[in-house]
């Protein structure tokens, strides 16, 4: 909200941090390695310096797996993607692939028909693991067709005139059969891994590594089972993953945190 011609993700980072300093905002660039959340005050140990606190908030998101090719990160920002939401609308009228077969990649691939011309899913296996109404809409949509059995074994692309995508080779899994895709964009839709490692043993994560938020019942519509402790974005969120839900979350938690440090006594 707020950009007519849009705003790309790492340029929306730098002006809601610029507006954070001007407003007063202390940032301390570090990575947090472990916590102490049994003792007060709360601990967090980085690599550069200890710090303790009467309220931390747990905002550390979730990383999209990607396939691990030198291409994909070569091209990443230039054709290759793991946001369809974020990316698409610059493929308009152009041919994307989708690489994955579960619910990500589904909704992925019926996002993009409002953007892209033609849609290719590519995977692994011969039958999706999305749930089957995603399953019947992709199907049903004229703008997707299925690459089965396939992996992307290299990304295509060129550097002049512009950095761009040009295609895929695809590898034939029961063969090893190569082939080559034409194509302006790769998003790959393999999933995320919620970037929790620091906290395991500190707080309930759920099956997959996402936080679970537990409300205390008190308004505290962030809190985690320890007091103090609150949670926003998408280290707790698998949904929605969107920046705007994110912001949101991060605000509700501020009010969260400003609220139980008035409950503290005065020291």
């Amino acid at each position: 909200p707020g950009f007519r011609q849009g705003i790309m993700g790492p340029q929306l980072m730098e002006e809601m941090a610029a507006q954070a300093l001007h407003v007063g905002t202390v940032f301390q660039e570090d990575r947090i390695r472990a916590v102490n959340f049994t003792q007060r005050p709360l601990i967090c140990y980085g690599e550069a310096a200890t710090y303790v606190a009467d309220a931390v908030v747990i905002a550390t998101g979730a990383s999209a797996r990607w396939l691990g090719l030198e291409s994909e990160t070569a091209f990443r920002g230039y054709g290759v993607s793991a946001c369809a939401t974020c990316d698409g609308f610059f493929f308009k009228g152009k041919r994307v692939a989708v690489v994955g077969g579960g619910n990500s990649a589904v909704e992925e691939a019926l996002f993009l028909t409002h953007h892209a011309a033609e849609v290719i899913v590519i995977h692994r296996r011969e039958a999706l693991r999305a749930e089957k109404i995603l399953q019947k809409r992709a199907f049903e949509n004229p703008k997707i067709r299925f690459i089965w059995n396939h992996v992307v074994a290299d990304i295509l692309g060129e550097t002049e005139p512009r950095k761009r995508v040009t295609g895929v080779r695809l590898k034939n899994v029961l063969t090893d059969a190569q082939e080559t895709l034409a194509l302006d964009g790769v998003f790959v839709a393999v999933g995320h891994t919620p970037n929790t490692d620091f906290l395991a043993g500190a707080l309930r994560l759920d099956k997959e590594g996402y936080v679970a938020g537990s409300p205390d019942g008190q308004g505290f519509e962030t809190a985690t089972e320890i007091p103090g402790v609150f949670v926003a974005g998408d280290v707790k969120d698998k949904v929605y993953r969107q920046a705007i839900t994110a912001a949101g979350q991060g605000c509700m938690a501020a009010l969260d945190v400003e609220k139980y440090l008035a409950t503290l006594p005065s020291s």
